[in-house]
């Protein structure tokens, strides 16, 4: 339980009154003479003072010429007027505040005595409220006298307070506020329809884009299924190309010496013989004896196989002998065919 002392003030307002301060503001947003809604959905209204007559709307005025509404500004002797400065607090109650603030002020019977208010002011703490107080009976008889208006309801009944006009309830005003709470109904409705046609078109874009979803999922799944094949060939495609490319570096590694003996047997004549025969990769280390041997050595310079072919060692004649000993280091090309 809580205690009966516990403080819900914050910032001057009472917690406990959050769903009223709740309606309150809402109320000031579509009824409030400075509502920005009323000032556009309001009806005009001619008003008849002794100077003339002047249009408002929404409790300014505006430069509309013709209305189906009238009012009628009483003379300043007829109207009590009040200024009143309240806590910013007390509006979610100002219609009680108001109405105690009447019955003690007014110097008619209760029965007898009319009143209207209106905010002209809000500050961070305070409010600036506009009073007017009058005699139902004294109002009536101005109006019989002056307009030959004898129905209350017959137009309404404004008041002058400090260069403001005040609408005076009781009168005339109900057949306006009637117009301009079915204008609210309407715009509201016309909101919440647009507001539907919005969640539907959005709804239905949605349905249409889950249902596309779906067909791309199902086309997905389709072509999953039909290049599974594929993808198990390209796989398999894929070990074999590193399995060749492997052997191939194993070739390169430790090439065929007997390929190279093959060529070496083509490429040297008869007489012409090879001592040492060595290979280890692309090097190949040749020792031979030949009756010419810078002709070996020219000859295998010009086999295309062969990159480069050098003599490390110069080139000696043999001991009793018309032959020529020669040291070559031969560098096959790479990517030769084996």
């Amino acid at each position: 339980m809580f205690e009966s002392n516990q403080n819900w003030q914050l910032f001057g307002y009472d917690m406990r009154n959050v769903g009223r301060y709740w309606v309150d503001a809402w109320r000031d947003l579509l009824w409030a003479n400075d509502s920005p809604v009323r000032r556009h959905l309001d009806d005009a209204v001619i008003v008849q003072g002794e100077d003339g007559q002047i249009c408002y709307q929404a409790g300014m005025p505006s430069d509309v010429k013709e209305s189906d509404y009238a009012a009628i500004v009483l003379p300043d002797d007829l109207v009590l007027t009040k200024t009143l400065d309240l806590h910013r607090a007390v509006e979610v109650d100002l219609a009680a505040v108001l109405a105690l603030e009447v019955n003690a002020a007014s110097p008619f019977t209760a029965n007898d005595t009319g009143y209207g208010w209106d905010i002209v002011a809000r500050r961070e703490s305070q409010i600036t409220v506009l009073l007017a107080i009058l005699s139902k009976s004294a109002t009536m008889a101005y109006l019989g006298r002056r307009y030959d208006i004898h129905d209350a309801q017959q137009q309404e009944v404004w008041a002058k307070v400090d260069a403001e006009m005040v609408v005076v309830e009781g009168f005339g005003e109900a057949r306006r506020e009637s117009s301009y709470r079915k204008r609210l109904i309407r715009a509201a409705t016309m909101i919440v329809l647009a507001g539907l046609v919005l969640l539907a078109l959005v709804g239905t874009a949605a349905t249409l884009k889950a249902w596309e979803l779906q067909g791309v999922q199902k086309m997905a799944a389709t072509t999953e299924r039909k290049s599974s094949g594929a993808t198990r060939l390209r796989a398999s495609l894929a070990v074999s190309n590193a399995l060749i490319a492997g052997v191939n570096k194993v070739v390169l590694a430790y090439p065929n010496p007997h390929i190279e003996l093959s060529r070496l047997t083509h490429l040297l004549k008869d007489e012409e013989f090879v001592n040492s025969f060595s290979m280890q990769g692309l090097e190949i280390e040749l020792v031979g004896r030949a009756a010419n041997a810078a002709s070996v050595m020219e000859r295998l310079t010009d086999e295309a196989d062969y990159a480069e072919v050098t003599a490390p060692r110069a080139i000696t004649r043999v001991q009793n002998s018309q032959a020529e000993q020669f040291y070559l280091s031969i560098r096959r090309r790479e990517g030769v065919v084996q």
